[in-house]
């Protein structure tokens, strides 16, 4: 069998000087980012699964509005939660609950993610 490389050409195997491309790292770089509610006015309530535990959170709700659904929202599901970052997360499978809550309110509500 006939090798076709010249004897002298050396194959860079490993470098730590930063030379040598990692391969897949532009694949990595351009990971599909989670992808955001669409802000058509619906409120959107979906169920989260972290760790070990069950997170409802609220979409949809306009800034004035986030604090003071948030704050009425945990008062009527009886547990915690936070209101930040343009989203409302309730401890627990509350998803019927806050349905039922915006629905009263007169706002569309609609269950999302499954």
């Amino acid at each position: 069998m006939k090798d076709d490389r010249v004897p002298d050409q050396r194959v860079l195997v490993y470098s730590t000087d930063g030379s040598m491309p990692v391969p897949g790292s532009a694949r990595r770089a351009l990971k599909p980012v989670a992808r955001a509610m669409p802000d058509d006015g619906v409120v959107r309530i979906t169920r989260e699964h972290r760790r070990a535990s069950v997170v409802t959170v609220v979409h949809g709700l306009t800034g004035a509005e986030l604090a003071a659904a948030g704050k009425e929202l945990k008062r009527l599901c009886g547990s915690g939660g936070t209101a930040k970052n343009g989203v409302v997360e309730l401890q627990g499978d509350h998803r019927d609950k806050v349905v039922a809550y915006f629905t009263a309110q007169g706002r569309q509500a609609k269950r999302a993610g499954g």
